[in-house]
């Protein structure tokens, strides 16, 4: 039950900092006046808003694909 409830709290830690993250890259697209930067933030800020969904909708034995090794 406490490894549960750890692994749930470390989820919602590694949200919070994408959203963070997410918010920042948002920013700093919005202050930019190159147009290639802008792209550039815009790309990652996709990829961050995937991994956020991956993070709350993939269960764990999804992690089997993306740890070789774990046969789990």
């Amino acid at each position: 039950m406490a490894a549960n409830s750890q692994r749930l709290k470390d989820r919602d830690d590694a949200l919070s900092s994408l959203n963070v993250s997410i918010e920042a890259i948002n920013l700093a697209k919005e202050l930019s006046g190159i147009p290639p930067v802008k792209d550039a933030f815009g790309s990652v800020n996709v990829l961050l808003k995937m991994i956020r969904v991956c993070f709350l909708f993939c269960d764990d034995e999804f992690l089997v694909y993306i740890q070789p090794g774990r046969y789990g």
